[in-house]
């Protein structure tokens, strides 16, 4: 039968992408695949050397971790690349060593994506 706890995370980021999602380009160079993706944020808090703390926000885009397509393989968000939504570029980075991108789930259904506003289409 499987591990419910799993098949109860795949039904719900399906649900998410059915009924809480629109539709971005994400592109890595030359390479650029359409996905249904959930807008979130996440604020970070990140310390200078001098002890002064900067809080960060960033526009964060959920999906499918499966669906992240690119030349024919699966692919991880990396830093550089964009999404395109209704006209509005953002550029995927995380301030200082954060990663740009994190799982969502125990079972790395989901991809949250870490992203900045830089420009139009």
């Amino acid at each position: 039968m499987g591990d419910l706890l799993e098949q109860g995370a795949g039904w719900l980021a399906g649900m998410r992408a059915q009924y809480l999602s629109r539709t971005v380009t994400y592109q890595s160079g030359q390479q650029q695949v359409q996905l249904q993706a959930t807008v979130g944020s996440t604020m970070f808090d990140i310390a200078s050397d001098y002890g002064v703390v900067e809080r960060w926000e960033s526009r964060d885009y959920l999906v499918g971790a499966s669906d992240l397509v690119l030349g024919g393989a699966v692919a991880q968000p990396q830093r550089g690349d964009t999404i395109t939504d209704a006209g509005q570029v953002y550029e995927v980075m995380a301030p200082g060593k954060e990663d740009v991108f994190r799982f969502s789930d125990h079972y790395g259904l989901t991809l949250r994506i870490h992203t900045k506003r830089t420009g139009t289409a």
